[in-house]
């Protein structure tokens, strides 16, 4: 793959982001052998990467930005938002990256949906990944969105081929 893609997921909390996003950077790595780079919101900043007490909490807690190495990873600390661009010079090659939430980004967008589906995330999908908990004749899916299989990593997959943004 020469182009890196990227591609947005968003919905409600608890809908099945996280877990179409796994099934989907597994099958990526594992069975199409390309490099994944993840970038998940936090919106509510209630992600905790670090116990106080530690080093890293109190180099952190310092306001500077941090990068924590070891033998098996590598974790950044940054006391400051990061824009799309700034996110991605982050990862040194990746093939595919999948962001969870930022819906205000301007990446093709599956949003994700079990039981009900919110209205209101419309105007910000390119995709609509649901299970059969979803009666769809309940809804006006404005035209040119996806109808996906939310429990089909491949079709998620072939959609995310053929219309993730090249970056």
């Amino acid at each position: 793959m020469n182009k890196r893609l990227a591609v947005a997921f968003t919905g409600p909390s608890n809908s099945g982001k996280t877990t179409l996003i796994l099934k989907v950077a597994r099958k990526l790595i594992h069975e199409h052998k390309l490099e994944v780079a993840i970038i998940k919101h936090d919106p509510k900043d209630k992600a905790r990467f670090d116990v106080e007490g530690k080093d890293s909490y109190k180099f952190s807690d310092t306001g500077a930005e941090v990068i924590v190495t070891s033998p098996n990873r590598t974790t950044y600390f940054s006391q400051k938002h990061s824009e799309l661009d700034e996110m991605v010079r982050l990862f040194d090659k990746f093939d595919v990256l999948l962001v969870e939430g930022l819906k205000n980004l301007p990446l093709p967008r599956i949003s994700v949906f079990r039981d009900t589906i919110d209205k209101d995330y419309f105007a910000y999908m390119n995709a609509l990944a649901v299970d059969n908990s979803v009666n769809l004749d309940e809804y006006k899916i404005p035209d040119g969105v996806s109808l996906l299989d939310l429990n089909s990593a491949d079709e998620v997959i072939s959609w995310i081929f053929k219309n993730a943004k090249k970056i």
